[in-house]
């Protein structure tokens, strides 16, 4: 007898689960997937074109706030949550949602939904959203290349546009970016790939996605987003922890996934973690993970242009996703601001549209403001709030170049991070290890 499932998701593992687990299962009938965490996600549906021959429709997306009312109406018999970078509370609450609706939870592990490459697999995952995932895949780029191997990256699903366009998307040169529609969000992981001459593989049709990149492919670098698991079974599987935040590393799903199943647990940040925070890291690292091998690292901070902000007043835009379901207050734009002696002003009350929603979703935000931009209209509302605030310069703690997708009236200071090894163990000698290997 077939089982009615709904999944929970955020328009990325969910659509991942689906195709792998449930398209075309006959035990199952997926009814609809919810939305959350990304805005504008709800009410689209998932295309027939990528839903399958059982789905000649295509599958209804509808706001996770109205899950319980879901349950009821299509007599769900399961629902899986599918997506990442949540508290064990939430977790337990969404649950408790689910059980007392009347159906059954789910949670599909490594075994479940990981594809296989034919081709070798370092993956680079986190524990939380913003630890350093994106420094870390350029740095496994750039070694692999030093090693003299073609390392293409394939990042974590970021669909917000159109799913059906989406579904294998190659990204080589600038003009690809424009050319198909990206959002900040989506410019914020493949960017800083594409300038250093990397090709970035990203989309909805994993399955696809894999058999492309492998014909250019040596080794395939999987992009984790969020603290999700990967989609590919690695062959190196990496793992960064954040000291800014000691304790998440066991606190948030599935990041403590990621931590117990790596071969290397990285400890970024430790130059300006607070005091003791790296050894509480370190100390729950080896209690999780005994086996793997501990890096010590730091994210290099620097200024694209050496400009004097001395007691200049300074808008701080960082990284959207870090500060957002991060739940980070501060980014790399604000640890600039603090070393150049700038002044960070409060963005609040300039606020436009949508960002005034995002302030109030996440009340531990203050004097900075995330670059949000899942669409046109909040591209704008962003261009609106800079230009708003008083400020002499603005300091982009985001991996993008700002001035390439918004006009501001103020000068641009871009801020560059990159992981730096504290001594050994490091990468180097870890990744040509990983290659002799693999020969």
């Amino acid at each position: 007898m077939n089982q009615t499932v709904i999944i929970l998701g955020a328009a990325g593992r969910d659509f991942f689960n689906f195709d792998v687990v449930f398209r075309n299962n006959p035990r199952y009938h997926v009814a609809c997937f919810t939305a959350a965490q990304i805005p504008d996600i709800a009410g689209r549906r998932y295309p027939p074109v990528l839903a399958g021959k059982r789905y000649p429709k295509g599958i209804p997306i509808f706001p996770e706030e109205q899950l319980p009312a879901l349950v009821k109406r299509f007599r769900a018999d399961v629902c899986v949550l599918a997506y990442s970078d949540l508290s064990a509370q939430d977790v337990l609450d969404k649950a408790a949602i689910v059980q007392a609706a009347g159906a059954d939870f789910l949670l599909l592990g490594p075994q479940s939904t990981m594809l296989r490459s034919r081709k070798p697999v370092v993956a680079v995952t986190a524990v939380r959203t913003g630890c350093g995932k994106s420094e870390t895949t350029r740095h496994v780029v750039s070694i692999l290349r030093t090693l003299g191997k073609r390392a293409v990256a394939i990042r974590h699903p970021m669909p917000y546009g159109d799913l059906a366009r989406q579904a294998v998307q190659r990204f080589a040169a600038p003009a690809d970016l424009a050319k198909q529609h990206t959002t900040i969000e989506e410019r914020e992981e493949y960017e800083p790939l594409i300038e250093m001459g990397a090709v970035v593989f990203a989309g909805v049709d994993y399955a696809r996605i894999l058999a492309a990149a492998e014909k250019e492919a040596d080794v395939i670098v999987w992009d984790g987003g969020n603290n999700d698991i990967p989609f590919y079974r690695p062959d190196l599987w990496i793992c960064i922890a954040d000291p800014h935040r000691p304790g998440h590393e066991r606190s948030y799903y599935p990041g403590q996934v990621n931590a117990r199943a790596a071969d290397v647990l990285i400890i970024n940040k430790e130059k300006t973690a607070p005091a003791g925070s790296v050894e509480r890291v370190r100390s729950s690292l080896r209690l999780l993970n005994p086996r793997a091998t501990i890096v010590d690292a730091d994210s290099i901070i620097t200024l694209e242009s050496p400009v004097s902000l001395r007691g200049k007043r300074v808008l701080v835009v960082e990284d959207g996703p870090t500060l957002t379901h991060g739940g980070m207050a501060y980014g790399a734009g604000t640890i600039a601001a603090r070393s150049h002696g700038a002044i960070p002003v409060d963005p609040r009350p300039c606020l436009r549209g949508s960002l005034r929603e995002v302030f109030a979703r996440y009340p531990h935000l203050g004097a900075v403001l995330p670059a949000m931009g899942y669409g046109a209209a909040q591209i704008r509302e962003l261009e609106q709030t800079i230009n708003a605030t008083p400020c002499d310069a603005v300091i982009s703690g985001t991996p993008i170049d700002l001035r390439r997708v918004l006009k501001s009236k103020k000068p641009i200071v871009r801020t560059r991070y990159e992981l730096l090894e504290r001594g050994k163990p490091d990468l180097e000698g870890i990744l040509a290890a990983f290659v002799r290997r693999k020969r």
